[in-house]
């Protein structure tokens, strides 16, 4: 296990002065080019062909899947180091593309949403080869793990345990009780396909009422504790899911998309050792195992590297 002292970087969080050099340096590269290593504040510590840099967007679950990629590859004997939570998509992504990242946790749906806002796929394989033909030639996506992290569909215990719904149940499970029940999510839900015009006419869902909260945070995650909304819009690795004994709905006709967790590689930076061992990850990595790991780091506060580790040992990739 790698000791305290070698693993000297930062965490999820930033003191308040570096996450004020963050977030300019982040605006900054955002609206600049970022082909050019020359013009990248990180770019001193840009792999150097030996070393792989693994990056992360800033927030907890990215800095997580970072290290999980990093500790793989170090089992397999690769040097790597560190660079969590830069920013956004609209930063990293460049920065990965001019090699100053050489991996990056990616959600596949997300990242075609990024790359081709009109794209519509119909299956992961079809999202992932629709990526494929819009993504930088520097680049490759590795093969997509079965952990998903996307809108999904939850009801609260009492709900659950009143209409006899379990982690098997899918959203048309609700079809005959929608008209008992309150949902919550964002305003913008209430018009999008991905929401409430998507429930009713790919499920035939028609709700007694809408409430309008927030995306999947405190207000929707607190409304559906205290059963003022009896299903909600949240995300589907949300820790607090598992905390709160929230049941998930399945999501059969893959309404809210796909979000499949993949390792975006910056090709010349990672030798095939690197390329198999994080394919090894992908293969082991379902929406409950990432489910559990994120409740570790939001809710017992545990390491994010310690819960890597440890996750890694456990599945014999560590």
């Amino acid at each position: 296990m790698t000791t305290t002292a070698q693993r000297s970087r930062p965490r999820r969080t930033l003191p308040g002065a570096a996450a004020v050099v963050l977030a300019a340096t982040s605006v900054l590269l955002a609206g600049c080019s970022s082909d050019s290593k020359g013009d990248n504040p990180l770019a001193e510590n840009d792999s150097d062909g030996k070393t792989v840099v693994v990056g992360s967007n800033n927030f907890p679950e990215s800095t997580l899947l970072a290290d999980i990629y990093g500790e793989a590859l170090r089992a397999k004997g690769i040097k790597v180091t560190y660079k969590p939570n830069i920013g956004t998509r609209e930063t990293t992504y460049g920065l990965i593309k001019n090699g100053s990242l050489t991996v990056l946790p990616e959600y596949n749906g997300a990242l075609l949403a990024y790359l081709d806002r009109k794209a519509t796929p119909k299956s992961a394989e079809e999202t992932t080869r629709a990526i494929a033909a819009k993504l930088a030639p520097e680049l490759t996506l590795l093969q997509p793990s079965p952990a998903e992290d996307k809108d999904a569909l939850a009801v609260n215990s009492e709900t659950a345990a009143k209409y006899h719904l379990t982690s098997s149940s899918t959203i048309a499970d609700l079809k005959d009780i929608a008209g008992d029940l309150v949902v919550g999510a964002s305003p913008e839900f209430q018009k999008r396909q991905q929401g409430l015009e998507g429930l009713k006419s790919v499920y035939g869902l028609e709700f007694k009422s809408f409430k309008a909260l927030d995306a999947g945070g405190p207000l929707t995650q607190a409304a559906l504790k205290q059963n003022n909304v009896q299903v909600a819009d949240l995300f589907s690795t949300d820790a607090t899911v598992q905390k709160e004994k929230f049941v998930v709905l399945q999501d059969p006709k893959n309404l809210f998309g796909f979000q499949n967790v993949q390792p975006l590689v910056y090709k010349k930076g990672l030798p095939q050792p690197g390329v198999d061992a994080l394919n090894a990850v992908s293969a082991k990595l379902d929406t409950k195992t990432l489910l559990g790991l994120d409740a570790q780091v939001q809710l017992d506060k545990k390491d994010p590297l310690d819960v890597a580790q440890a996750w890694l040992k456990s599945v014999q990739l560590g």
